[in-house]
């Protein structure tokens, strides 16, 4: 038996996610270990659940460095020490640069709230909703610096029927995100995921 396969999560508000992980980590659904929470507001709610789940959490104020590239190398020198494996953005609602882009290529991943490449950036649901599509969902995808540009990994469909709400259509999209990233952070952990390019392939089991 190997070691524990070593996450860490990149947050900045309520972290859904983050408890989705965490949970399934608990329940064997996903076989790795969430050892360190990156988070860029330390009032955030997800710093409360990491502190209730007992992982370590690494806080910092942008406004108190020149340059995004300074706190990068930070946290860059944190990950480095903790020998993490995958970095999963849930939530994390900063940029990032060729600091933390290029050691952790192909192993970093975020989820973004529509089809991409549809809507990306901030607001996806909004805009899907005042777009008037009629299919919207959820996107897996690699971290390479731009705004969501980085290679699709897996995405899940979801249709706007008539009878949505902009609070249901946001709802069944969270409840997407819950099944989806779980699942594709396991493939990761289990070696499966391939890339080539812009192609990912999931080897099977």
């Amino acid at each position: 038996m190997g070691a524990k396969y070593r996450i860490a999560v990149f947050a900045s508000g309520n972290g859904s996610n983050f408890q989705n992980l965490l949970d399934a980590t608990r329940s064997g659904e996903l076989d790795a270990e969430i050892v360190l929470l990156v988070c860029d507001k330390p009032q955030a709610f997800v710093v409360e659940r990491a502190r209730q789940a007992g992982v370590e959490c690494y806080l910092f104020d942008p406004k108190a460095y020149a340059r995004r590239e300074d706190y990068e190398a930070e946290i860059a020198a944190e990950l480095d020490k903790r020998q993490i494996d995958l970095v999963v953005l849930a939530g994390y609602m900063r940029l990032i640069t060729s600091v933390l882009v290029e050691p952790y290529a192909g192993r970093m991943i975020n989820i973004h709230p529509s089809l991409l490449p549809a809507f990306p950036g901030k607001n996806a649901i909004g805009q899907a909703w005042d777009y008037g599509v009629k299919m919207t969902g959820v996107t897996v995808h690699l971290v390479d610096g731009g705004m969501d540009t980085g290679a699709v990994v897996a995405q899940a469909a979801v249709e706007i029927t008539a009878d949505d709400t902009l609070e249901s259509l946001e709802a069944k999209i969270h409840a997407a995100e819950g099944r989806l990233y779980p699942q594709v952070v396991s493939w990761f952990a289990k070696n499966r995921v391939r890339v080539e390019g812009r192609k990912v392939t999931i080897l099977s089991e």
